[in-house]
């Protein structure tokens, strides 16, 4: 995450204040009360609702920070009740070491959000941009917008359902002391997220106990002895690694006690932080529909995902079951397209060595960034080999590609007419950017869209 303003040191994780701005009704308060745990804002579809500046002390996984909440940002006469809020602002970003730009994605960047981008760029805080309401496709073309405002690349999220606070985590705390903001892949001061998932008695704890060495976490026969996303901390090769060992996810027809609901949403919510997450499959009866969804839910979230057939000692015609779980893996699961697959018995120990060299390099996999000129390069090559099929008689043409994140890897095409490429040649694109840039098994998302070559000269 790039920011501008001037850098925040000497703070500890609980000293850090951090004000969320922007114009009338983009969802302040609602990230707001998610932040905080509860509903303590006021939220309504009417502009206008927040007067006052609202405080709280906020929680976003590990980590701990001072919240406020502040009226719509909006130009207003002096001596108003507009004005006076707009005072109230004001304060609330000068106390602040960091804002929260938050914008709606689905109308986009607006005028009004342009101005008050110049104004924050003037008082030198540290500035986040954030598309809020980005679930559902009507959000996606509003949040690279947000790059127009000059903050570097935007956070996007859904305060309403809880989605990309894993990446709104991840721009926060490299606000911390000793936190960096060009962080490498290989920083060993920061852990190594990891969930493990999967359907109730597959073997997670034992699994979890297996890898750090000790009876950390409850084991036995009966199924939904986890109820609680347990955090381990651990290292590994002198790396900090943080598992969580989740709760076991039924499909959800058959939860009906209170308690299970709130353990799956715990469970939830581990795969929502997690860098890495490890759907552990038993191998006498892999990939059942519930392990499915359980994986399809993982690329959803955009997380790296890693397979592990448990109970391998157990099986006797080997050959056959991977067979028929590759097969399977290649039908339901072509978005992660190579997706990596351990098989081990977390009882006996026999395997279980393969699996953190396997969580790395899908994670290296992951934070993968390419340049744009290698970007660009390649998608030369892509098209003299296979031109994209003229439409009602009319060229396509692919004039620019960029990256625009990692964790997963994105990337948005500058196409003439994005609704027109067939998915037949999308398909062609995405397999060829895992081909060149070794993208086996992890998310990869590929945005079309309409408009010029956004870095070139005006």
């Amino acid at each position: 995450m790039c920011v501008l303003g001037r850098p925040i040191s000497g703070y500890g994780i609980l000293n850090i204040t951090v004000a969320i701005v922007g114009r009338p009704n983009v969802g302040k308060s609602t990230l707001f009360n998610r932040l905080v745990g509860k509903r303590i804002a006021l939220v309504d579809d009417r502009p206008g609702v927040t007067r006052d500046r609202r405080e709280g002390d906020a929680r976003l996984g590990p980590l701990r920070f001072r919240v406020i909440d502040t009226a719509g940002l909006d130009d207003a006469e002096g001596g108003t009740l507009e004005s006076r809020m707009m005072s109230q602002t004001n304060a609330a970003v000068e106390e602040a070491d960091c804002v929260i730009l938050m914008y709606d994605s689905r109308a986009g960047v607006t005028p009004l959000d342009e101005h008050f981008s110049n104004r924050l760029r003037q008082s030198g805080t540290v500035v986040i941009p954030v598309a809020n309401k980005c679930e559902g496709k009507r959000g996606e073309a509003g949040v690279y917008e947000g790059f127009s405002l000059g903050f570097g690349e935007p956070v996007s999220i859904s305060a309403e359902h809880g989605q990309g606070m894993g990446e709104l985590y991840d721009a926060l705390v490299a606000l911390v002391p000793d936190g960096d903001e060009n962080e490498s892949d290989e920083d060993t001061d920061r852990p190594l997220q990891i969930a493990i998932v999967g359907r109730p008695n597959v073997g997670k704890s034992t699994l979890v106990n297996h890898l750090i060495g000790e009876e950390r976490v409850l084991t036995g026969p009966e199924a939904g002895i986890t109820r609680d996303a347990i955090a381990v901390e651990w290292s590994w090769h002198g790396r900090r690694v943080k598992l969580f060992d989740t709760a076991g996810m039924r499909r959800r027809a058959k939860v009906s006690d209170k308690v299970e609901k709130l353990s799956v949403a715990d469970a939830h919510r581990a795969v929502r932080f997690a860098e890495v997450v490890v759907v552990l499959l038993d191998a006498q009866s892999p990939m059942e529909k519930q392990d499915l969804s359980i994986a399809s839910a993982v690329v959803e979230e955009g997380r790296a995902l890693v397979i592990v057939l448990n109970k391998w000692d157990l099986v006797a015609n080997r050959k056959e079951v991977r067979r028929q779980l590759d097969d399977r893996l290649e039908k339901s699961l072509p978005q992660v397209k190579g997706v990596e697959v351990v098989t081990l018995s977390a009882l006996t120990g026999k395997g279980v060595n393969r699996l953190m060299p396997t969580i790395e390099n899908t994670h290296k996999r992951w934070n993968t960034r390419v340049s744009t000129s290698d970007l660009n390069r390649w998608l030369s090559g892509m098209v003299e080999k296979h031109p994209p099929p003229a439409v009602r008689g009319r060229p396509l043409r692919l004039r620019y590609a960029t990256q625009v994140k990692s964790r997963p890897p994105t990337f948005a095409l500058f196409v003439s007419r994005p609704d027109a490429v067939p998915d037949s040649y999308t398909r062609y694109l995405q397999n060829g950017l895992r081909e060149v840039f070794q993208l086996d098994g992890v998310p990869l998302r590929l945005l079309l869209r309409k408009g010029k070559n956004p870095y070139a000269p005006s």
